[in-house]
């Protein structure tokens, strides 16, 4: 049986995400979910739309997850099972659009600017 790979996107942040049949477990990069993601937000971002569509302990996650940090990381990864889950079933889009999980998150790090020390601080100014 061939996956079909979903992509999320969050910050730095790509997931690539496969959902198959199965009995619950995440893996995260060839990592235990709970390794991988030691603080317990964003363990509950990962599988929040499983549970917002009652699909929790009936798929196995394996994910490749890179760039960017934990926070980017989770919800990039909440975004490709949200997708993959779209997918699996097109009657679970109204339940994951109510809650926000298939939109992207556009906000991304503004780029430095020359004569500045960061993209909008200035350095401090001296009339005289």
């Amino acid at each position: 049986m061939i996956d079909k790979i979903y992509v999320g996107r969050r910050k730095r942040s790509v997931a690539r995400v496969i959902l198959r049949n199965g009995n619950g477990k995440i893996t995260v990069n060839d990592r235990e979910f709970e390794n991988a993601f030691p603080l317990q937000i964003h363990r509950d971002d990962i599988v929040s739309p499983l549970k917002s569509t009652d699909m929790l302990g009936k798929f196995d996650v394996i994910v490749n997850v890179n760039g960017g940090g934990t926070t980017g990381q989770s919800q990039a990864i909440r975004l490709g099972v949200a997708r993959a889950l779209e997918g699996v079933n097109p009657e679970f889009r109204s339940a994951l659009k109510v809650e926000g999980y298939l939109t992207r998150d556009p906000r991304m790090v503004e780029r430095k600017k020359y004569g500045r020390p960061k993209a909008r601080k200035r350095f401090q100014f001296s009339k005289r």
